[in-house]
């Protein structure tokens, strides 16, 4: 098993300002979402219990896929979320929680860079569907720092079709 240093986040992360649409530029390949997905989008908004309410779209040839869930901080920390896509009665369970955190934030909250601390997830969001190729390097450079192995990294397609 291998060790990592703790995973540096944004000290101070405005949930309210990072609530929102945001697309997927890049990420780590996992297993709930096949690789040829395009178009993937995320819309959090806030729920009336404090938490962050998830929900996940992609493409998939003709067909939209969707996944909805929650998130709440850990520890009060809003750039540290753990995330759940079980049905709403489950997910008080301890397992099928996925961590969420915020790594990187641009000043703008434009472009954001998110991981979990044992490195096996990564995704690069940004507020349009496209994002310039140094910026997208700059935030990558980010994720190497913090030990993310970005060989496997998959640039997410947009074709045009939103799934926003």
């Amino acid at each position: 098993m291998t060790t990592y240093a703790d995973l540096k986040t944004v000290p101070d992360l405005n949930l309210p300002r990072y609530l929102g649409t945001w697309y997927e530029i890049a990420r780590l390949p996992m297993k709930h979402e096949p690789e040829d997905c395009t178009d993937v989008s995320a819309h959090y908004s806030l729920k009336e219990n404090g938490n962050v309410a998830v929900l996940n779209r992609c493409r998939l040839g003709d067909d939209i896929e969707e996944a909805e869930g929650e998130a709440c901080p850990v520890d009060n920390d809003s750039a540290r979320l753990q995330v759940s896509f079980l049905p709403a009665g489950l997910r008080w369970l301890p397992f099928g929680k996925g961590d969420y955190w915020v790594i990187q934030v641009a000043p703008d909250y434009s472009v954001a860079l998110v991981g979990s601390p044992d490195r096996r997830f990564l995704w690069l969001l940004a507020r349009e569907p496209h994002l310039d190729a140094t910026t997208r390097e700059h935030y990558l450079a980010q994720a190497r720092q913090q030990d993310f192995d970005l060989g496997p990294l998959i640039l997410t397609p947009h074709t045009g079709h939103p799934t926003a």
